[in-house]
């Protein structure tokens, strides 16, 4: 079971059946109740699972109270499913507090899943999962628990590895815990896709990503109205949390340019010096798409003292050196679309947008970082402020190599790609509280879970400090 998109008055419910031989078509009864026993019930009715769409179950009760826990359940064919807690944002008015946690990259075959156990006994109200919730490759040399089947390419292929992650028990119990909100990444579909563009230069991709898409609607806690038509799934928007925050919730794999300068015979990512790439800095690319890069400008809040931007990857520069000491960027991050965050960020500081902070993954390292309207300008103020969360599972990149890049990358405060984990914060008016969680090994299923630093933003200063 799992639970999504709160709203002050309605959330999503969400299950899926699974076995041989279902029917094609299932009445799945749903239960929504004020208490754990089940003894005030407030809600419920029958929903249909159909074959079609995975047997999943996207349930969205309406009139609900706002800022307040529920308890839901569903049953089928003579079974019932575990009891599952969520929860209704605050009203538009309300004075209120946020514990949420960022998690991404979840490799199965790379580790288990302890960080999920620390963020299940955080308690959050909400959790923002970034990007990357599976992988697509088959098992890897020297794995620590294999996936059936080679790599993923069709509907049942993908239905087959959400099944697989899904079985996680820490997993189910952070689903179970209180509502996500949810974006994808590029391994929800393959490997540094751009739009529809394949790593592989596959003449077949459209039909891959529209499998991958439904896959994907058929496993979150999205509302119906989310449901992929084809290849096109709306995942961007926002959650006001009363008063108090803004969640921006971006995608930056549906409509991006694809990326300049790739590899000889491939698509997708290179690192790349800028003398040999010029492409980079044309001001026409974008990460976004238009359409969403012209949302996102209308859509920042400055009422609200805070504005999150749920998004999949650093958004900071990382520019690092080659052999010859020229300056190189890697071109599937924001770095490979530079003019577009600085019209991002830019817009954000001519608005003055509040309490700007940017959340990220995809990089399997915690970054803490200053954003800056421009980094190639020295005097160009600090906008506000990123937190880049680690991997859940996933391998981090050789800690040498950004040990090398903080030389050069003097905004960013925290680079380290050792540990798995998570970020977990706690928000109020005046200050966001910033706990950057580290795995001791992730390969062990019960391993501790430690703090490896702890910041501070506070309200009407974009700055991060340490705590």
């Amino acid at each position: 079971v799992a639970s999504g998109h709160p709203r002050p008055d309605s959330v999503v419910l969400w299950t899926r059946l699974s076995g041989a031989d279902l029917p094609d078509r299932v009445e799945v009864s749903w239960e929504l109740a004020r208490d754990e026993r089940f003894e005030q019930v407030v809600q419920q009715g029958v929903e249909v699972a159909e074959s079609a769409w995975g047997h999943s179950v996207h349930v969205q009760p309406q009139g609900l109270a706002a800022s307040r826990p529920y308890w839901y359940r569903f049953r089928a064919l003579g079974d019932q499913s575990r009891v599952g807690r969520t929860r209704t944002a605050p009203s538009p008015d309300a004075l209120a507090t946020l514990r949420f946690a960022i998690a991404s990259c979840q490799r199965w075959d790379y580790g288990h899943y302890a960080a999920w156990r620390d963020i299940t006994a955080f308690d959050p109200d909400l959790v923002m999962f970034l990007g990357d919730y599976i992988y697509e490759y088959p098992t890897a040399v020297g794995a620590v628990r294999p996936v059936q089947g080679g790599r993923v390419e069709t509907l049942q292929d993908f239905r087959d590895r959400y099944a697989l992650y899904k079985s996680d028990p820490l997993l189910q119990d952070a689903h179970a815990q209180c509502p996500w909100l949810i974006v994808w990444d590029d391994h929800e579909v393959e490997n540094d896709y751009a739009a529809m563009h394949s790593e592989r230069l596959s003449p077949q991709f459209a039909l891959r990503r529209a499998a991958a898409y439904q896959a994907y609607w058929e496993h979150m806690p999205f509302p119906k109205s989310a449901r992929p038509q084809g290849h096109d799934m709306r995942i961007y928007g926002h959650l006001d949390w009363g008063r108090l925050a803004r969640v921006l919730m971006l995608d930056d794999r549906q409509y991006r340019d694809a990326q300049v300068c790739p590899r000889s015979g491939r698509g997708g990512s290179n690192t790349v010096a800028l003398r040999d790439c010029p492409e980079l800095m044309n001001p026409q690319r974008t990460l976004l798409g238009a359409e969403q890069e012209q949302w996102l400008a209308r859509s920042w809040s400055t009422q609200h003292p805070w504005n999150l931007l749920a998004q999949q990857t650093l958004m900071s520069r990382l520019a690092g050196r080659n052999r010859q000491g020229d300056t190189i960027y890697w071109t599937d991050g924001w770095d490979g679309y530079a003019p577009a965050r600085n019209r991002l960020l830019g817009t954000a500081a001519t608005l003055k947008v509040p309490g700007l902070v940017a959340l990220g993954g995809d990089v399997h390292a915690h970054y803490v970082a200053q954003l800056k309207a421009d980094y190639d300008d020295l005097r160009s103020p600090i906008v506000g402020a990123e937190f880049c969360g680690t991997s859940i599972s996933s391998r981090g990149p050789a800690q040498s190599r950004l040990d090398a890049a903080r030389a050069d990358n003097p905004h960013l405060l925290v680079a380290n790609a050792t540990r798995r984990g998570s970020v977990h914060f706690i928000v109020d008016a005046h200050t966001l509280q910033a706990d950057l969680r580290a795995v001791d090994d992730a390969r062990q299923v019960n391993s501790p879970v430690r703090s490896a630093g702890r910041f501070v933003v506070e309200s009407g200063r974009p700055e991060v400090h340490p705590a």
